[in-house]
């Protein structure tokens, strides 16, 4: 087992659902120290006093650093001492990102080169990435900006021995920050319809405990430069929004609204794509693509390739296991969030 025993860590964009989900996780562990680095010092105030409020036994771990990741110096400050490092902060949203590409680059792949660049500098042990299935065949400038982050984390575990680099890819987290449930239950508390691009989408789900599981996943077994993945089950956005409907719309009044795909969504999204599959190592519950390790020998690159592959394919969200309108609700239901909204609706 991995020891956070006496300390640091370091989460960029840690007032986020996923920072959030940390601090929970760690709240009554032995770890010495947490640090929250973000740029919105409002979050970081409401995140201080929710600590005080719920663990204030716990809150003297915490400390906040104002920084931004496209800010080398800021970053390099908060990363002074730190032994881990969970690289949350970026850019997200699939529609902004279409129409501010540029800030999307400058977040996602020029602030994960600063984070990992200061985290070798400092001689921190281990940084995990949190990537998104967006990254795998993107075709979107979230996805783009995020598969090239991803470039990046394999390009610098190649320089370091030192400090351990590796990559989580996952896909949709249930009710995290301006995810689509916290939307629906929202509409519905207004007496809306419950809006959907398209019925037949498929899209992983899983929780954000799920999410801090894969990481922790990555800390216990990855290796420098691999990207590693859950075998996450999948449903359709008619499901899922079946599922919220019948454990919020009590009244049946609301029903769905069919809105139309946005700007670069995808119908379906691939967590491992086919040529990562050709050297993916089944693990049980998850995959792991290891780092290719091959220098920039174009002689050797272009006459002596792999003749041997693996016979899995594709991992998408149409070929996992596909969920029910009952097996989602029973997840949703295991939600501490849900059920803090369903208590409202009471």
């Amino acid at each position: 087992m991995f020891s956070f025993e006496n300390k640091t860590l370091l989460i960029t964009g840690g007032t986020g659902s996923f920072g959030n989900a940390v601090l929970k996780h760690f709240s009554n562990t032995d770890i010495g120290e947490i640090r929250i680095f973000s740029r919105d010092e409002k979050k970081q105030d409401d995140m201080r006093h929710q600590i005080q409020l719920r663990n204030p036994e716990t809150a003297d771990k915490i400390q906040f650093y104002i920084g931004d990741v496209r800010d080398f110096s800021s970053v390099k400050n908060a990363v002074r001492g730190v032994d881990y490092i969970f690289h949350a902060a970026a850019l997200k949203q699939v529609p902004s990102c279409e129409f501010f590409p540029i800030e999307a680059v400058r977040t996602n792949v020029l602030g994960t080169e600063n984070v990992l660049t200061a985290a070798i500098e400092e001689n921190v042990k281990s940084v995990i990435c949190l990537s998104t299935d967006k990254a795998a065949y993107p075709v979107n400038a979230m996805g783009t900006s995020k598969a090239m982050m991803e470039k990046v984390v394999v390009a610098k575990s190649r320089i370091t021995d030192k400090t351990r680099i590796c990559c989580t890819r996952y896909g949709n987290v249930m009710c995290s920050r301006g995810s689509v449930i916290p939307l629906w239950i929202d509409q519905i508390r207004n007496g809306e319809p419950v809006t959907v691009t398209n019925p037949g989408m498929t899209r992983f789900i899983m929780s954000l405990e799920e999410a801090v599981d894969l990481v922790l996943y990555a800390f216990e077994n990855g290796e420098n430069g691999d990207i590693l993945v859950q075998k996450a089950p999948a449903c359709t956005i008619q499901t899922q929004a079946q599922a919220v409907l019948e454990l919020f719309d009590r009244n049946h009044k609301c029903g769905i609204k069919v809105i139309g795909i946005r700007h670069g969504e995808k119908m379906y999204e691939t967590l491992l794509t086919n040529e990562e599959c050709a050297n993916a190592v089944d693990s049980g519950n998850f995959y792991r693509v290891p780092c290719d390790k091959r220098g920039l020998n174009y002689d050797k690159y272009f006459k002596d390739g792999d003749i041997k592959r693996n016979t899995l394919t594709e991992f998408n969200s149409n070929n996992t296991q596909l969920l029910s309108v009952n097996d989602v609700k029973q997840k949703l239901l295991e939600l501490d969030y849900i059920q803090e909204e369903l208590a409202k609706f009471e």
